[in-house]
């Protein structure tokens, strides 16, 4: 059962050849003997779990039908899940529970969908490895020495390890796509204001959207079609009519014109991972598709644009935690500023400090129009560079990493050497378009993704393509030894 994808689920629940109670059950067992070696897990809620697979179960007895209905998930340690520690991946927050759910985790229970717990993740969504957990860092089911990817490294491992089917994570500057790509997985992350934030814990508001990692493009349609939609609890969500994301699946992608960076195959780019984005385009051309060579000029101003605007952000998110209303709190202040400098001095680790300090630098008096105000200006720039290419091309194709994963550890002494892993990713969040990496190979037996980027609000055509890229290739079956 821990094999089936969630359509696969959908069908052998439809069909009566399992229940969803069973399929839980299987599921929390291997969590249990397996995850110890991954670490993917914050909290476990089997009562939970088993509570909603019931209810699923009775939902189906009476006539009710749905993709998700009875489906197992785990969401991402960030998302607010009412009565149940919601903790960041921090000591800040370790004996959080938040008071209500958050719009994704309402939406997909409402849908059916069978919570089995909360996955691991770098504090506060800040990395690229999962290695700033307060918790510990997670290990990539491939190679147990290596990374899974960050910040949404817990949901990449327990999907890629067939402990679950399918997850949600959140993507800040490529936190769905690198770890999707790192663990042989398809990950999407959507237009910005498609998905709902309410309830999503903010590391930076202006670049964070949640979206669904699974093993297949059309497990993510399933998941994210649980997971879009207005709500007006979110003043950036956008009321936008959400489509049949799995209808568009089996369109041809005879004439699609594909458009390819020249930027994308720099030097910092590993050249096994370029022959093999390489054969992508070679795969997709045989389905029809159009390539052409364009260019993203400003990309390369992206990672310090980036690294000003997402530290100044954070550095205002993260100033509601101050040992007062909620969360971690010092012992024995000796006064008001003693309890604020202790609390968050103890309760965050060192890369949340070192943002906090770098943003609070950015947006300080003398430096906020030389820095911010500057990395503002990009960020637009680097918009139009998007705008001008998708007047020639409908999708725009390259690497999802620079590099397979990384050992455990081999970064820690060096933090911009991690920074520069999201080089191909930010983009996407800065212009605030949707992305998708789907697998597409591997270089000494760790996996590597390509990644796709479209228009805004063009989920259903990412998904088109990574489906139809799917049912021509394997990469997307292959599973980790031992799991």
């Amino acid at each position: 059962m821990h094999q089936l994808t969630l359509a696969e689920i959908a069908r052998g629940l439809a069909d009566k050849k399992f229940s969803s109670e069973e399929l839980t059950k299987v599921l929390l067992a291997r969590i249990a003997q397996l995850d110890p070696q991954l670490n993917s897990f914050i909290s476990l809620t089997e009562d939970l779990a088993l509570t909603q697979a019931k209810a699923a179960d009775a939902r189906r007895a009476n006539g009710e039908s749905g993709a998700l209905l009875g489906a197992p998930i785990a969401h991402k340690d960030l998302f607010c899940t009412q009565g149940i520690r919601t903790s960041c991946g921090s000591k800040m927050l370790d004996n959080f529970k938040a008071p209500y759910d958050a719009t994704v985790v309402a939406k997909l229970a409402a849908a059916g969908a069978v919570t089995l717990g909360k996955t691991n993740m770098d504090e506060f969504a800040m990395g690229s490895a999962n290695e700033s957990s307060y918790y510990g860092a997670v290990k990539n089911p491939w190679n147990l020495e290596h990374v899974p990817g960050g910040s949404s490294g817990g949901s990449a491992a327990a999907v890629a390890a067939r402990l679950l089917p399918a997850a949600t994570g959140t993507d800040t500057g490529g936190s769905i796509r690198q770890p999707a790509a790192l663990t042989n997985l398809t990950g999407l992350k959507p237009t910005y204001g498609r998905v709902s934030r309410w309830g999503m814990i903010a590391y930076a508001s202006s670049l964070d959207q949640g979206g669904p990692m699974a093993r297949t493009a059309e497990d993510c349609a399933i998941l994210l079609q649980g997971m879009a939609g207005f709500d007006p609890n979110d003043s950036t969500s956008i009321d936008e009519p959400v489509p049949d994301y799995s209808a568009s699946l089996n369109g041809s992608l005879q004439g699609l014109r594909i458009g390819v960076p020249k930027e994308y195959f720099s030097a910092g780019l590993d050249p096994r991972i370029a022959e093999l984005i390489h054969n992508s385009v070679k795969e997709l051309q045989k389905l029809g598709a159009v390539i052409k060579e364009i260019s993203l000029p400003n990309m390369q101003h992206a990672i310090p644009a980036y690294y000003v605007i997402a530290p100044a952000e954070a550095s205002s998110n993260l100033s509601r935690f101050d040992g007062v209303r909620f969360g971690y709190r010092c012992e024995d202040p000796k006064n008001l500023e003693d309890l604020y400098k202790r609390s968050r001095g103890e309760g965050f680790g060192a890369e949340v400090q070192r943002r906090i300090m770098v943003g609070a630098y950015a947006l300080s008096a003398g430096y906020y129009d030389a820095y911010y105000l500057k990395a503002q200006k990009i960020r637009r720039l680097i918009k139009n560079d998007f705008m001008a290419a998708f007047n020639e091309v409908d999708i725009i194709l390259g690497p999802t990493t620079p590099n397979p994963a990384w050992k455990l550890g081999a970064k820690n002494s060096d933090p911009v050497a991690a920074y520069l892993e999201d080089v191909y990713t930010i983009t996407a969040n800065l212009a605030g378009l949707p992305g998708l990496s789907m697998p597409a190979g591997f270089v000494d037996g760790l996996p590597v993704g390509v990644q796709l980027l479209a228009p805004y609000f063009q989920e259903g055509r990412l998904l088109n393509v990574a489906h139809q890229y799917q049912l021509n290739t394997d990469w997307h079956t292959r599973t980790p030894q031992g799991f």
